[in-house]
């Protein structure tokens, strides 16, 4: 569950680099069915903080082929290829999040995280979303990574 693809291991994340638009925003936005929608960059500060654990549960392709971020839970919610829902995800969120921490979840684009952050609730977590996922939306050519998402604003993650 937490061993990434890769066969890295990581210890506590490096401090973000600084990317034009990358001022934190703090506020937690409301939602239907979970604890709310946060920034990329709040998601990282209560991760830093020991306030959250990071729940990456994009495929295990997406994280080896596009990357990952050294230090998070990797929990796969749907895998590839076909997008089946992974039996165990329940039981696995459980055992990677202690009791009274907050718990923010991380997809490609921020749709599955939306997904995960309503299961997480179901099972009496503290679940956030965090907007813009690892890659961001696709821009004006249908490519993603240019206008945001965790490694547009300089947050610690890894390709390999």
């Amino acid at each position: 569950m937490t061993t990434h693809p890769s066969g890295t291991t990581a210890s506590k994340p490096a401090e973000p680099r600084a990317h034009a638009g990358s001022a934190a925003k703090p506020e937690v936005h409301p939602a239907q069915g979970y604890a709310g929608d946060i920034s990329p960059q709040l998601a990282y500060q209560w991760w830093q903080s020991g306030e959250a654990v990071l729940v990456d549960v994009r495929s295990d392709a997406e994280q080896a082929w596009v990357g990952f971020v050294p230090g998070a839970v990797a929990l796969v919610w749907k895998q590839w290829p076909g997008m089946t829902l992974n039996p165990d995800f329940d039981s696995q969120l459980l055992a990677a999040v202690p009791a009274g921490k907050k718990v923010v979840m991380l997809c490609r684009s921020g749709v599955r995280s939306k997904a995960t952050a309503q299961r997480a609730t179901e099972l009496g977590l503290q679940a956030y979303n965090i907007l813009e996922g690892f890659e961001g939306d696709p821009d004006a050519q249908g490519q993603r990574g240019h206008s945001g998402g965790w490694r547009f604003h300089g947050l610690p993650w890894r390709q390999g």
